[in-house]
């Protein structure tokens, strides 16, 4: 997925956001590009699926441009992170129903033709040097730590840490308070510490 998968989507429904400028096109274009990368890893560390976290990703990119483009460009990210957040929830709680749904079923049998074990497979090719160092060692004992938060912790924790956005901020995308945030966040941070040890900033 690349910003400019979601350029083409929203630009094929100006129509409806007829409002826009070039400039404010032009905005959103920088926006969308700076932001994707960092959106994509708090969506996957989220879901734990590459290819739902680049759905969830690019869906919450085109929500923001099609219903937030006459908004300031500083209420952009906490907005965008709103939307991202409500959407890997939304996932979850799908994924909770059709838990529940399928108990009531067999389980698939061995010869089932439904999985391919190699559309499934991970795509080794094309990654970038960031990429490569969430491959390490250090990142994966992060990212499970990470993942093994509460639901609240590791929002605020991603969005502070990883995305930088301040305490303001991070409230507006989480849909709570200043002092929620602040209480999660301490929470996030002193249980990372107690799993991963004191040398974690």
């Amino acid at each position: 997925m690349t910003a400019g998968t979601v350029n083409f989507a929203v630009s094929c429904d100006e129509s409806q956001t007829g409002a826009r400028t070039l400039h404010q096109a032009r905005q959103f274009d920088q926006f969308l590009a700076e932001v994707e990368r960092r959106a994509l890893r708090i969506a996957e560390m989220g879901v734990r699926d590459r290819d739902e976290a680049l759905d969830l990703v690019q869906d919450a990119m085109i929500k923001l441009v099609r219903n937030y483009s006459a908004r300031r460009s500083e209420e952009w990210a906490p907005l965008f992170y709103r939307i991202l957040q409500n959407g890997v929830r939304d996932w979850h709680r799908r994924q909770a129903v059709r838990r529940r749904v399928m108990a009531w079923f067999p389980k698939a049998k061995s010869d089932d033709n439904d999985y391919d074990a190699i559309a499934a497979a991970p795509d080794p090719a094309g990654r970038t040097p960031d990429e490569e160092l969430q491959n390490s060692e250090a990142m994966r004992d992060m990212e499970s730590a990470v993942h093994e938060l509460p639901t609240r912790q590791r929002e605020a924790f991603m969005l502070r840490t990883f995305e930088g956005l301040n305490v303001a901020g991070t409230a507006v995308a989480m849909g709570c308070s200043e002092g929620s945030v602040k209480t999660h966040y301490s929470r996030a941070i002193h249980a990372l510490r107690e799993k991963l040890g004191e040398h974690y900033q």
